[in-house]
């Protein structure tokens, strides 16, 4: 596979290209993995300007970690409290919005074999605490005037044309909830407009996807909590979700929903975040949209993540599929920053898609479940 070029680097195309190849080279990354000519690197970056863009997960600049005192060290030490960096990168990639995630099952994770695992259970009320420690936080960022809070598909829409960068709230694990769905409209009076049912903590909607089943799929709870989220608007997230209770849930809702944050199976590298095929078209033939996910999980450059990409273009549509970055919370991700947006948006062109196709990947694809998600029932 081709490396990316001193030539393209430092090339006067980069540099009519908003700067995309500077943002690319400013700090050590991932390698490119892959030529992209000039023409593509100046239509990304006036994709990104024509076209509203939304990164459907992340934990930008880790605002879920400032304050809380994991059990784990390695957690403990990584830096936090870095989300106007973030929204600087953003405005200067031209990258519109971003959902922030909380993290709901955050004070029982640790670090073991390499990955993230449930060390403990929750202390009674601790899930609703540090829920608010976290929602907190990043409301207080559009209080200090960091960023503003998009509350719906207009809000994107006007801050595009504004160019000015905007935060959708969203909970990565419902279990906060505690068995009380009048939290679901809380959440959403405070701004929220998504809720990942489960993260890694099985809890008591449903099991998830890297854990033994528990309920054999969507609880009774879990069932009323999705059609109380459909009631009141609120985007249902079947990321972390095992196939049976991603299958309950679709079956349950009377929207579209999204999987924010996954690959397909069929890499060279296997892992149980992954999707199979029939599950990605489960959650397409609804209407919803999977979140392309750029860890370093079979991928070892941004050219890698773009095989993803177009791995799940062709199996359920370019329609279905957005970016979901996991930025600030990702497994050695190949895409690093929002930098990286207008030199993906590049590379998604010169690999064949239109630019109506690569427009929707980077934003219109979930702006479309939005606005579908506020018209259930």
């Amino acid at each position: 596979m081709n490396k990316l070029t001193r030539r393209v680097a430092i090339g006067g195309g980069i540099a009519l290209a908003a700067g995309a190849g500077l943002w690319w080279s400013r700090t050590r990354k991932p390698p490119l993995g892959m030529d992209i000519p000039d023409e593509f690197l100046q239509r990304g970056a006036a994709l990104l300007a024509e076209h509203p863009s939304v990164d459907v997960h992340s934990h930008a600049g880790r605002s879920f970690l400032v304050g809380a005192k994991p059990d784990s060290l390695v957690i403990r030490m990584m830096r936090d409290g870095f989300e106007a960096d973030r929204v600087a990168d953003m405005r200067e990639a031209q990258v519109t919005a971003s959902l922030f995630a909380i993290v709901a099952d955050l004070p029982l994770l640790g670090l073991t074999n390499g990955g993230l695992t449930v060390v403990r259970d929750f202390k009674p009320g601790e899930a609703y605490e540090d829920f608010n420690r976290q929602l907190d936080r990043l409301l207080g960022t559009v209080e200090n005037g960091v960023i503003s809070l998009a509350l719906s598909p207009e809000d994107v829409r006007a801050a595009h044309a504004a160019r000015t960068p905007v935060m959708i709230l969203t909970c990565e694990g419902a279990d906060f909830l505690e068995n009380r769905l009048e939290r679901i409209a809380d959440a959403y009076a405070s701004g929220m407009r998504s809720i990942t049912l489960v993260h890694y903590n099985t809890n008591r909607l449903g099991d998830t996807q890297t854990g033994s089943p528990v309920h054999n799929g969507l609880t009774g709870i879990g069932r009323d909590a999705v059609r109380e989220m459909n009631r009141i608007g609120m985007i249902i997230d079947v990321a972390h979700a095992s196939v049976q209770t991603c299958a309950d849930a679709l079956a349950e809702s009377s929207a579209p929903v999204m999987l924010s944050h996954s690959n397909l199976d069929a890499g060279p590298v296997a892992s149980p975040r992954f999707i199979s095929a029939e599950h990605a078209r489960m959650v397409a033939a609804t209407g919803g949209v999977i979140g392309a996910w750029p860890a370093g999980i079979g991928s070892e450059s941004l050219a890698d993540f773009v095989g993803q990409v177009l791995a799940l273009v062709d199996t359920v549509g370019a329609e279905h599929v957005a970016v979901g970055s996991d930025m600030d919370g990702n497994y050695k991700p190949v895409l690093t920053e929002y930098g990286d947006f207008p030199v993906l948006a590049a590379a998604l062109l010169s690999r064949g898609l239109s630019d109506e196709e690569a427009a929707g990947v980077l934003g219109g694809n979930f702006l479309r479940l939005w606005t579908s998600a506020r018209g259930s029932p």
